[in-house]
């Protein structure tokens, strides 16, 4: 209380360094005020409007009082002690601090990437079988369970990187909102998602933590953080530019953890990871 009278008798006085008096009679008038301020914590106090009747000249300051208490005062002119406090409020900065974990919150609610990120359909998938494409020598076909009535066939450029026989049975990440896309005449419907470094020389499959489930959703961020909003539509991906405007997010960290930003990528069983790439891109 004392600090908050101390500062809202100051701005009585003077506002941004500049005095507001500009008589004589103006500053004795302000004067008074100021020491109705400086006492007002440690007595009783009579209403500002009884003091500054009491002086000899107080018809002359009833002007100066009524235009104070417009420029100070939201409440009515009864100067009590709460009226006191009405006062500061108009002349002192907001002092209430956020907890941390409202201003993480408040971060949270700000994260465009990450609000973009959970329009992306992507989701736990097992690789049934995976063959080479007949009519082009960098791509693998994939038939993959995603938790669908039927298997998706999906078309992957990793001959390069990833030999045939680590793709059997393997549990992959799958974007799965994409719209679909001929391959060499083969029908592509979704993207294995996965890490690579910064040449691109190296890549590795993100892998599903085990026990995961086919078909079961991937969201960002803690455990309690699940997705709870539909995921767009392809032809929402497609014209909004999401997976275009998510993918320079996306990497992998320190310890080889899939992330968006500061975000893991999770599902019920666990983190996403990658084999080896550290600190690697992912698209």
């Amino acid at each position: 209380m004392a600090a908050t009278v101390s500062f809202s008798a100051a701005a009585v006085l003077a506002r941004n360094g500049k005095p507001l008096c500009r008589s004589v009679k103006t500053f004795c008038f302000r004067r008074t005020i100021f020491n109705y301020f400086s006492s007002s914590c440690t007595r009783n106090v009579k209403p500002l409007s009884a003091i500054v009747n009491s002086s000899s000249s107080s018809s002359s300051f009833s002007p100066l009082l009524e235009s104070t208490q417009r420029r100070f005062c939201r409440s009515a002119p009864s100067e009590t002690a709460a009226g006191i406090n009405t006062a500061a409020e108009d002349v002192t900065l907001d002092s209430t601090v956020s907890s941390p974990t409202e201003v993480e919150e408040e971060k949270e609610e700000e994260d465009p990437i990450k609000k973009s990120a959970a329009a992306l359909d992507i989701r736990v998938g097992k690789i049934l079988k995976a063959w080479l494409h007949p009519e082009a020598d960098s791509l693998y076909i994939e038939e993959v369970d995603c938790g669908e009535p039927e298997p998706r066939t999906i078309c992957s450029g990793l001959v390069k990187y990833v030999p045939l026989d680590q793709l059997q049975d393997a549990q992959v990440i799958v974007l799965a909102n994409l719209k679909s896309r001929n391959m060499c005449g083969v029908k592509s419907n979704g993207m294995l998602l996965c890490a690579s470094d910064a040449s691109h020389e190296n890549v590795e499959l993100l892998q599903a933590p085990e026990g995961s489930i086919p078909g079961e959703r991937i969201w960002f961020g803690t455990e309690d953080e699940k997705n709870s909003s539909e995921p767009a539509s392809p032809n929402q991906i497609q014209k909004k530019k999401i997976w275009e405007a998510v993918k320079p997010h996306m990497k992998t960290d320190s310890s080889c953890v899939a992330a968006v930003g500061v975000h893991p990528m999770r599902t019920s069983a666990g983190l996403v990871v990658c084999k080896s790439l550290r600190d690697g891109n992912v698209s």
